[in-house]
């Protein structure tokens, strides 16, 4: 049993194996796979998480945040693009760990990329509403509070209940772009470029206009002094940098998308670096305005953009193209988030570890639709019923987990099959993959201890369905 526990999947031939019945349709090019990239991180970072993590942690030095948290995104991103040219299949980090790490630890990847992408999707439906209920404020309809807030909240350490029914606006999005993305690839990546197209044209739109209204006395003090642990100071910095790394969640389901490329040895490296590293110049710029427009200690608002710009009249007009490119923003990472989850179920599913439902692929739109149906109401149930930063940070540890575990994997790797043909080399790679490893374990030691009672709790729940269904029906076990 030690040895299943361990034992690492060499072969993924079997990834578009036509046995399984119909396979993926490769549509997607280089640029198509950058504005995935682009789709999945541009959104609720840049539209909320910004504002909160400055009011409530980093101050005006949230840009060192996420500055630092862009350093560890930087060094996983270039061990992504090493995995993608040696291993081109759809499960993203859970193949690499199943081809590294064995099949326990690829199991605990795979879990914890649920966490990735199932949730922070709800996590960015629930911000959604923020932006949605305040452009429908501006025309004069009001909904009432109780069908766009949580029932639950994340006060002290404590979940407590609202008196709230649920986030309704969060709900209708979500079932919205799930079925768009149960039609097909193309339908959803062709309206994916179209999303990205317009909101990255709308945030340079804010960046250039409130540039001349920043005040660089709401820069000072640029670190304030600490109030205690992650309150400010360099510790808020780096709980700041902890939060803030949600935002760059996603460049990496690029990868998860490596069946539907037409090229993938050569597309995924080229998206999964270009996306993050436009991503990261938008951010800084962003990060910058908002800071100098208001004090940072009023923009730990639901939507702190529009907060920033109510505080300069001359600037009402840009209210209505923040809302939009918000929406627009935020239903974009939605998108991919449920374009990138259900095809994590189906690499599961072939290898064994999930029942074979997960692997069924829609005969004439040739997407996998159960698990597209399963994550999309998933993901509405939870965008409904919890707040926005408990879903964040518990998205930002899964996901700090996967990067550990591919920094990792390359130098393994790199020592167990050095023959291997890599299309793309991480460079310094014995200096990069140490380096992930580390900023990683850091972003992860700046998390709040009730945090880490979810992710264990998440953890095990996770090890109760490997021991209780996976272990027994791996199809690596059975063949040995």
């Amino acid at each position: 049993m030690l040895k299943q526990l361990f034992a690492r999947k060499t072969d993924f031939s079997d990834a578009d194996d036509a046995s399984h019945g119909p396979t993926l349709r490769r549509t997607l090019g280089p640029w198509g796979i950058t504005a995935l990239g682009i789709g999945a991180v541009i959104g609720t970072g840049i539209f909320v998480v910004t504002g909160q993590a400055a009011a409530e942690h980093a101050g005006p030095a949230v840009l060192i945040s996420f500055m630092l948290a862009a350093v560890c995104s930087g060094f996983t991103a270039l061990c992504y693009a090493e995995f993608a040219t040696l291993i081109p299949v759809s499960g993203s980090s859970y193949s690499y760990a199943y081809a590294t790490l064995g099949e326990l630890l690829a199991w605990f990847i795979g879990w914890n990329m649920v966490l990735e992408y199932g949730i922070s999707a709800s996590a960015v439906a629930a911000s959604w509403t923020g932006y949605f209920t305040s452009m429908l404020d501006q025309v004069g309809i009001h909904l009432p509070t109780s069908l766009t807030e949580a029932p639950l909240a994340f006060t002290d350490g404590h979940l407590v209940t609202t008196g709230h029914l649920m986030n309704l606006p969060a709900v209708a999005i979500v079932l919205a772009l799930t079925w768009l993305c149960y039609v097909g690839i193309r339908e959803s990546a062709g309206l994916n470029v179209l999303m990205v197209a317009l909101k990255v044209g709308l945030i340079i739109v804010v960046v250039v206009a409130g540039y001349r209204y920043i005040d660089p006395a709401n820069w000072h003090p640029f670190i304030p002094a600490n109030e205690g642990p992650g309150k400010y100071g360099w510790s808020g910095i780096m709980r700041g940098a902890a939060m803030v790394f949600f935002a760059y969640i996603g460049f990496e389901a690029t990868s998860t998308a490596a069946q539907e490329c037409k090229n993938p040895q050569r597309d995924l490296p080229f998206g999964t670096l270009v996306s993050l590293v436009i991503c990261t110049i938008l951010y800084l710029a962003m990060a910058a305005v908002l800071t100098g427009l208001i004090s940072y200690t009023e923009l730990g608002t639901s939507e702190p953009v529009v907060t920033a710009i109510k505080n300069h009249p001359e600037l009402g007009w840009l209210r209505w193209v923040v809302e939009i490119g918000a929406m627009i923003g935020l239903s974009s990472v939605i998108l991919v988030m449920i374009i990138a989850q259900p095809r994590i179920f189906m690499i599961m599913s072939r290898d064994g570890l999930l029942p074979p439902v997960f692997n069924r692929i829609h005969p004439k739109h040739r997407t996998p639709h159960i698990n597209t149906v399963i994550t999309g109401i998933g993901i509405a149930v939870l965008a409904a019923v919890f707040p926005l930063d408990l879903l964040a940070d518990l998205t930002s540890m899964g996901t700090l987990i996967a990067f550990v575990a591919v920094c990792a994997g390359v130098l393994i790797l790199r020592y167990t099959s050095p023959e291997l043909h890599r299309g793309f080399r991480v460079p310094w790679a014995w200096v990069i993959c140490p380096a992930g490893v580390l900023s990683c374990l850091a972003l992860l030691g700046a998390m709040a201890w009730f945090n880490w009672l979810l992710m264990i709790i998440w953890t095990v729940i996770g090890l109760a369905i490997y021991f209780g269904y996976g272990i027994r029906h791996s199809r690596l076990h059975t063949r040995s």
